[in-house]
């Protein structure tokens, strides 16, 4: 798998371009911010963008969807649960930025389905807790996890956020992510990478 991270914005989101390594296609996982530097990222390494991947939908996680979108011509992918979150400042936190985000996805997923985009595929597990609508995207022939912010290394997402519920987040991960194999290699929203027999030892939040 063609994996590449890339920090932006005011918070150091993780922004990921993932795709298979034989193809010139990739995808972007949570395009926080910094569009610009996100595009340029993928062409100077030969690749071209196909579809923008929502984990949820915080201002943080969202700030470069339409200007991506725009430049080039992806397709928005997030769940639908996540709808109204996407579409409202007030829910997306947008506002306490003094920005007003409103997003749609293009296609709206939900639990089980699967993404088939730029030579990979991405399961999708709903691991609702730091939004109601917050996904996690699973390559099981890669074992990779891109788990949003409801799995860090050593940590879990915030959950006093609108839509937030500590005892589903905790549900989502002890039932959901936890049941993957120990070796799959987890990459979150913030902070650096981990895996699943990690955590499940030393994440003292599950």
């Amino acid at each position: 798998m063609y994996l590449k991270r890339i920090m932006v914005g005011m918070i150091q989101t993780n922004c990921y371009l993932a795709g298979d390594s034989d193809t010139n296609e990739c995808i972007v996982i949570d395009p926080g911010d910094e569009a610009e530097k996100i595009a340029a990222c993928a062409e100077s390494q030969g690749r071209k963008i196909t579809a923008i991947i929502l984990t949820h939908g915080h201002f943080d996680h969202i700030g470069a969807v339409s200007c991506l979108k725009s430049k080039c011509a992806a397709k928005v992918y997030a769940c639908l649960k996540e709808k109204d979150l996407l579409k409202e400042p007030e829910l997306n936190l947008s506002v306490n930025i003094n920005r007003r985000m409103s997003e749609a996805a293009d296609v709206y997923v939900s639990e089980g389905d699967i993404i088939k985009e730029a030579g990979i595929e991405l399961k999708v597990i709903e691991t609702p807790g730091h939004t109601i609508g917050g996904v996690c995207y699973y390559c099981e022939n890669d074992k990779v996890l891109f788990s949003g912010d409801t799995l860090f290394e050593m940590s879990v997402g915030r959950t006093d956020f609108p839509t937030s519920s500590s005892a589903d987040l905790v549900k989502s991960v002890r039932e959901k992510l936890f049941k993957l194999p120990d070796d799959v290699l987890v990459y979150p929203g913030h902070g650096g990478a981990t895996d699943i027999g990690f955590e499940k030892i030393n994440n003292m939040y599950v």
